[in-house]
């Protein structure tokens, strides 16, 4: 992977900002159902709209604009359009066919935006990370309350998803794979499992950032995990980062990356919420305001890589980059 060295290098030098919220983003269109279809899908037999990372392939200008909005806003990582793009989670769509293209298009799409915007300022490469979210399935826990032992699905199934969409995924130019949102950490050592076999397979270091997910004031993740539990329960293989995102606001998220901070020999990373959703799910949380929570984090050192989730966008991330690029990364210990 040929970037690998100028990401490494580039981390060694600043805090890197990672884009913000895309689904945010994609709201701002209100794009109807045959918007969502395009021409190849005009015909589909099932209902399509709110399916976003098919719009990478029917609506590729809107993903692309949105990438290159947060490029412009700061960014050095761009994540591809790909959260839910699994066999897994695409059959709530019926389209478990179309993952390799879903995920391949999307890589490619965010690599020519980075590269667009590389070729501008060569002193600030710009870098790819895939995006790989947890799916609606969970192999912690059980959906039926009845039946405790019951799970929706198998490891193997899993990791067989994972390895299909993170392959794809490196072979659309992807610079990096991320393991995001993570509420249960069996589901991630699934994706950890099926990329570490492409490692061997390819023989190619793959830089991987995983992020969990804190999901309410218990400090826990959905299957019981605590911050430093999480920690250790990835820090098997060599990770280019690990941190949390989504779930909570800034002001939230730290008491949980101070707790890991001292202890990840990793880079540590963080893309909080704007804010809690309010009462009709919405974010209130100005660029202003979540800059300002994300002082706290630079001031006490404790992280390399930062950026945005639910409701945060351009402006936010314009924010947070010009408030980091005053600040040294975390020190790996």
């Amino acid at each position: 992977m040929k970037n690998t060295q100028a990401l490494y290098n580039a981390l060694s030098e600043r805090i890197l900002i990672l884009d913000g919220a895309m689904g945010t983003m994609i709201q701002r269109y209100n794009l109807t159902e045959e918007d969502y279809r395009g021409e190849q899908f005009k015909d589909w037999q099932h209902p399509v709209k709110g399916n976003n990372d098919m719009l990478s392939i029917t609506k590729p200008e809107v993903i692309e604009e949105i990438h290159k909005l947060y490029l412009e806003a700061g960014a050095d990582i761009i994540e591809t359009n790909t959260f839910s793009a699994t066999t897994i989670a695409m059959a709530d769509y019926f389209m478990e066919d179309y993952i390799y293209e879903l995920n391949f298009k999307s890589a490619q799409l965010a690599k020519k935006a980075c590269d667009e915007y590389t070729a501008k300022n060569p002193q600030k490469p710009r870098f790819v990370a895939g995006s790989i979210g947890p799916t609606n399935k969970t192999l912690s826990l059980s959906p039926d309350v009845n039946d405790p032992a019951y799970r929706a699905i198998r490891f193997d199934e899993l990791r067989a998803a994972y390895k299909q969409q993170a392959e794809a995924l490196l072979d659309g130019g992807a610079d990096i794979l991320l393991v995001e949102t993570i509420f249960d950490t069996l589901n991630a050592k699934a994706a950890l499992f099926a990329i570490d076999e492409i490692q061997s397979e390819r023989n190619l270091h793959i830089p991987i950032m995983v992020s969990g997910t804190i999901t309410d004031a218990s400090g826990r993740t959905l299957s019981g995990q605590t911050a430093e539990a999480f920690l250790i329960s990835v820090s098997h293989l060599d990770l280019l980062s690990v941190g949390f995102n989504c779930a909570l606001g800034a002001k939230q998220l730290t008491p949980y990356l101070e707790a890991i901070a001292p202890k990840a020999s990793f880079r540590i990373s963080a893309h909080p919420n704007a804010g809690l959703p309010n009462a009709f799910g919405q974010y209130d949380e100005t660029p202003e305001q979540m800059a300002e929570q994300i002082k706290e984090y630079l001031d006490k050192g404790l992280i390399n890589i930062i950026g945005g989730c639910c409701g945060t966008t351009p402006e936010h991330i314009k924010a947070i980059a010009i408030l980091a690029k005053d600040y040294k990364p975390r020190q790996l210990s």
